[in-house]
């Protein structure tokens, strides 16, 4: 990603847009969701936005321009709130992925519009630009999917699970910082939540991005 920034400052100024909207519509998917299912608190703190101000976490955002995954700000919700709190909470967390989702599978079908026109200069700079939103898209989606708190994961998993089996999973949570840190820590150069989500992101760029636009970036 930032090697963009020397080869092609302008290119490397639109996907830094983009991600930043797809971050932004992430974020902005679970406080939609919470102001749904009854709970008021995203509005009351201003996250009922598409503004990108209101999402983006610093270290999240370098995160995902250095090392290709990252995060927004969390939006918080009052489970009290909810009338089911176990499973409204899970599809509140499921909510930004599938936003990612939905924008790299959108973006797909107009990549695929785009392969079938003739390979005009403007033409390549928009297929490496919806490649690279795709691309950051899935790794968005995938990575905050992982069950570990704090990431979406974690209460999606909680949601599905019997009630018992909820409470012994909601003990780990105070866990969940560590094995994250343990995950993203770099060891011999590759931080190990790569190697976990890699054949994830992997399987479903090759179903969004057609062979004839050069494949997976």
């Amino acid at each position: 990603m930032l090697d963009l920034l020397f080869v092609n400052p302008m290119e490397f100024l639109a996907v830094a847009g983009l991600l930043i909207m797809a971050i932004s519509i992430h974020e902005f998917s679970h406080a939609f969701a919470a102001d749904s299912l009854g709970d008021p608190t995203p509005r009351l703190m201003g996250r009922l936005t598409l503004n990108p101000l209101a999402h983006l976490d610093p270290i999240g955002l370098l995160l995902l321009l250095f090392i290709g995954f990252g995060w927004g700000k969390p939006v918080p919700f009052d489970p009290f709130n909810l009338r089911n709190p176990k499973k409204d909470a899970a599809i509140i967390s499921f909510a930004g992925a599938f936003s990612n989702l939905l924008m790299a599978f959108t973006s797909s079908l107009v990549l695929q519009m785009i392969a079938n026109l003739p390979l005009l200069g403007l033409n390549l700079f928009l297929t490496e630009i919806l490649k690279t939103f795709i691309y950051f898209n899935v790794i968005l989606a995938v990575f905050n999917l992982l069950p570990v708190h704090p990431l979406d994961g974690f209460k999606v998993v909680a949601g599905l699970l019997p009630q018992k089996l909820y409470r012994d999973w909601m003990e780990l949570e105070r866990y969940g910082m560590i094995i994250l840190l343990f995950l993203i820590f770099p060891f011999y150069g590759t931080a190990p939540i790569a190697r976990i989500i890699s054949p994830i992101v992997n399987l479903i760029l090759s179903f969004l991005i057609p062979v004839k636009t050069g494949g997976i970036i």
